[in-house]
């Protein structure tokens, strides 16, 4: 198959030019050529913004389009109108986000949308991501109604994860020491390999799928503890580990007061269900996973390729850690 992807460098999008290559087809990308640019020699390339170049594509035919960076519904929308007429299914990568109401467990594809006051607004943030992407999918209903595919994952880890919100975890377990986690850990989690993800997508492209999917993981309810179990495997065996299990009052406090969070912490009140999203559709459809030891091990060895000045963008710094454990010990005295 001949698959245009819209982006295609920086996480998601790689994984899936990386799986379509090596599946058999022919890929071209197109995007602005800003994040590792020297990725992919052998592909064709079409450097634009989609904002305003789309008719470098003018001419083009493509079996699917695979759009993995489409935030704002009217850019989204320009992209749909210019392939309309060129491209066999709209491939457009969502967010489960998109739900209304969180407060409850097993959202489906059916759930209520979350959507904006005012559509024209372009303002991108942590309370409008959800709402814009509704937008943005109703977009490429409108131009592809009977032939688009939406993609509706959690949060994706692994591999060229930018995030830090799953790799915090493996790489600060590898280290040892003492290490703050709550009190209760036995509370629900989702997530799902970013190679997983990219495998299913290009898989409901070759069995020609339509519709919308919830695309996290794992298959089966798995718990917080879950994965620090499986990190512990691969801590430094010449450094004592110790799990500090602190209760939520006092360690919501203290992070807080220190402007961090804790990646993966317990979601609570109106967000209780965004961790147990229901993603039996997808499963049907042939969403499988990896056991959750390999994502550990391949998230632990990519990530000794970046910097040893890196600093991760979410959980505690070595001092505020500290910090935090001493206080919590003072006070138990």
């Amino acid at each position: 198959m001949k698959i245009l992807v819209i982006g295609g460098t920086l996480f998601l999008g790689r994984h899936i030019v990386e799986t379509a290559v090596r599946n058999g087809h022919e890929v071209t990308l197109f995007n602005r050529s800003r994040s590792n640019k020297d990725l992919f020699p052998d592909l064709e390339k079409i450097i634009g913004d989609r904002d305003k170049d789309l008719e470098q594509l003018k001419g083009r035919k493509w079996d699917a389009v695979i759009d993995t960076c489409g935030y704002i519904p009217r850019i989204v929308e320009k992209s749909a109108e210019e392939l309309k007429d060129s491209i066999g299914k709209y491939v457009f990568i969502s967010t489960i986000s998109v739900y209304k109401d969180f407060s409850k467990p097993g959202i489906t594809e059916s759930s209520e949308l979350a959507r904006l006051g005012n559509e024209a607004d372009e303002t991108l943030n942590n309370e409008t991501y959800g709402p814009l992407k509704t937008h943005c999918e109703e977009r490429v209903k409108k131009h592809f109604p009977d032939n688009q595919l939406i993609i509706r994952p959690g949060l994706i880890v692994g591999p060229d994860d930018y995030s830090d919100r799953f790799t915090y975890w493996p790489v600060r377990i590898q280290k040892g020491w003492r290490i703050v986690i709550p009190e209760n850990t036995n509370y629900p989690v989702q997530f799902i390999d970013v190679r997983d993800l990219a495998e299913f997508v290009v898989k409901c492209i070759e069995e020609n799928r339509t519709g919308i999917f919830n695309a996290t993981g794992p298959e089966k309810e798995m718990h917080f503890q879950e994965l620090i179990d499986a990190c512990v495997p691969f801590a430094a065996e010449d450094i004592d580990l110790e799990f500090i299990r602190i209760p939520d009052p006092f360690l919501e406090e203290k992070l807080a007061e220190h402007k961090v969070y804790l990646p993966l912490a317990e979601a609570k009140g109106e967000w209780a269900g965004i961790e147990q999203v229901d993603c039996s559709k997808a499963i049907g459809a042939g969403l499988s996973f990896r056991p959750l030891s390999s994502t550990v091990i391949d998230t632990l060895v990519w990530y000794q390729t970046k910097p040893e000045d890196y600093v991760m963008k979410t959980g505690l710094n070595a001092e505020t850690e500290r910090k935090i454990i001493d206080e919590y010990l003072q006070l138990k005295k």
